[in-house]
């Protein structure tokens, strides 16, 4: 297994639909995004689940969390201190049989505070993904729509799975929209 080069993404993003929309160079308005030396630095879109912490006392990801969030489209959103949105990606996704990825966060949000956690993009995944967008910092920050948020490393298997997430029809396949934890 071997993290995948530049040329590589832009090959795949052109060939198998992996990236829509695809940028082909590192776009450097505001927070960039593209394909950099050996990822590819995906956007924010402009959806949000804002948590509400006076709805609940406790979270529960077997249990239905639809009534701790509130739904908003925005350019920009404020996180509060120590609090968490969910979000979704700009880009849809398209992974080959033979590729995982793993996820980083953008070091210009690092910087701020803010930690985004998406898992692993699994085998013949599709969908936008979900993002986790958590502030540990003390003070609320500002997070943009449009712009870059994560960067994604794709690694390329010498071997291709027995069973994909296709295969084993994985419960967040083909996603078009914020998805909050499911246990079905």
């Amino acid at each position: 297994m071997g993290v995948m080069s530049d040329r590589w993404i832009i090959e795949m993003a052109e060939r198998h639909r992996m990236i829509e929309p695809f940028e082909q160079e590192q776009v450097r308005q505001g927070i960039s995004y593209g394909v950099s030396s050996y990822g590819y630095d995906f956007r924010l879109g402009d959806e949000f689940k804002v948590f509400s912490p006076d709805r609940v006392t406790e979270l529960d990801p077997k249990q239905d969390m639809s009534g701790h969030f509130t739904d908003q489209k925005s350019d920009s959103i404020l996180i509060p201190p120590n609090s968490f949105v969910l979000a979704r990606s700009l880009e849809y996704f398209r992974i080959p049989r033979d590729v995982v990825t793993v996820c980083t966060g953008k070091s210009t949000y690092a910087r701020c505070g803010i930690v985004v956690n998406v898992t692993p993009f699994e085998p013949e995944w599709e969908g936008f993904a979900t993002l986790s967008l958590a502030n540990t910092a003390p003070r609320p920050t500002r997070v943009y729509a449009n712009e870059g948020i994560g960067q994604l490393l794709f690694l390329q298997a010498v071997e291709v799975c027995q069973v994909s997430y296709r295969d084993k029809k994985g419960k967040y396949q083909s996603q078009k929209e914020i998805t909050l934890s499911k246990t079905e």
